[in-house]
This record gives C-alpha cells, structure tokens and sequence, in this order.
C-alpha cells in the first residue's frame, strides 16, 4: 500500500475517454502551492494541462467527470532530475572541460548543445522506457 504523504496529487477534469486511457485536463489550484515540487513538475506553470492516463477501468469515466491525478512523489522528483537537472549537469561540464582545454568558445557552446540534442534524443528514442517509470493513477472524486 502506498503511503499517502508520499503521493502528489493534481485535481482535474476528464476531456475524452479513449480504449485504454482517459485524458484528463489538470486545473491549476492553490494547493499546488503546498506541494514541494510545485515550481518543478510543471503543472503550477500554466492554467490547465492535458495528460492522458493509461487506465485499465477507462470505462467508468465519462467525459466531465471530476478526478484526481496522483503519481508517487520519488517518480516526480526522478521527472525532475531527467528533465532539468541532468541535462544542466551534462552541459556543464562539457563547457567546463571544453574549456579548460582551451577550445574556442563557439566550438565549447556548439558542443554543449550537441550534447544537449543527443541526451534529447536518447530520451526520445528509449521514451517507452522512460515513461514505464511514471505511472499516474486517477480516482474519482468523490
């Protein structure tokens, strides 16, 4: 069973109910404010967003219904890492080392944003992968 106070939650509005999945619109509250990762996970930084949910009970939603959206919070957090941090820390340090090896600086910034494109690629090329990691649960609200 998993531990409440581990879980982040989002409430939301499903849009469309498709074979295996459920498309729920997130709507910016204040409690997003309370939530740790707020300023990361990326849903405190528009009004609403859309994510569509694998879900094997697709068919006891109905377009309209109100729900919450939950993932595990180390998941959040791991989202965090691969989308911001990671990327940061491996430009980093290859205009640091490109740099102490005296490089000019448009070869130093070329690089790092070839690196960049390759980590994004990756990413892209192994997305199945990645987002077996990150599974969202809906419950109906009640």
């Amino acid at each position: 069973m998993e531990r409440l106070d581990r879980i982040a939650s989002h409430d939301g509005i499903v849009t469309a109910v498709k074979k295996s999945s459920v498309e729920v619109r997130i709507k910016a509250v204040s409690a997003c404010a309370t939530c740790a990762a707020h300023a990361k996970c990326g849903f405190a930084e528009s009004k609403d967003k859309t994510v569509e949910i694998p879900s094997d009970d697709w068919q006891n939603y109905r377009q309209g219904d109100a729900v919450t959206v939950h993932i595990d919070e180390s998941r959040g957090m791991l989202a965090v890492w691969m989308a911001y941090v990671l990327p940061a820390l491996l430009m980093l340090a290859v205009i640091i080392t490109l740099s102490l090896l005296h490089l000019p600086e448009w070869m130093v910034v070329a690089s790092a944003f070839a690196v960049l494109g390759l980590y994004i690629l990756i990413l892209y090329l192994r997305r199945r992968k990645v987002e077996s990691h990150f599974t969202l649960t809906l419950t109906t609200k009640q």
